[in-house]
């Protein structure tokens, strides 16, 4: 008796086509800040939010800027394991996690607090360190790292 059995194949890339001299480095919360303000949507960021993860190499450089989601106007759905699927395949050594609020209010909310501490629990398993989460709008940023909570 043969039995036949078929599995789905997987298939994992990342293409940085960013040359070494031309990454650009996140050594402050100011500098993670004026990143993401430059690579966001100016149409959207008044109206919904979206989560972003930008990912470091151990120079500080960024590898990768990767878009998890678009919400609502009061939130995003975010997913640890794919924030985690980036960081693998970027082979990034840090990530700086960040959000805006379309209200224009940038101190976090408790949701806010719970998912930066389940990414940050879930990247030490990995040797992959949470260096800071964002909360952004258009004219000022919340930092967890400059308030001490990371």
């Amino acid at each position: 008796m043969t039995t036949d059995y078929k599995v789905a194949e997987v298939e994992l890339s990342y293409k940085n086509r960013v040359p070494y001299k031309e990454r650009k480095k996140v050594q402050t919360p100011l500098d993670a800040y004026n990143l993401l303000i430059n690579n966001h949507d100016d149409d959207t960021i008044d109206y919904k939010e979206t989560f972003k993860v930008l990912y470091l190499n151990q120079a500080s450089q960024v590898v990768g800027c990767f878009t998890l989601s678009q919400g609502g106007i009061t939130s995003t759905c975010v997913d640890v394991r794919n924030i985690l699927q980036g960081a693998l395949l970027t082979n990034a050594v840090a990530m700086v996690l960040a959000h805006n609020h379309p209200s224009g209010n940038t101190r976090p909310s408790r949701e806010d607090d719970k998912i930066t501490n389940q990414i940050s629990k879930a990247g030490e398993l990995l040797n992959i360190k949470v260096l800071d989460h964002i909360i952004f709008t258009r004219e000022d940023f919340y930092s967890y790292g400059d308030e001490g909570r990371i």
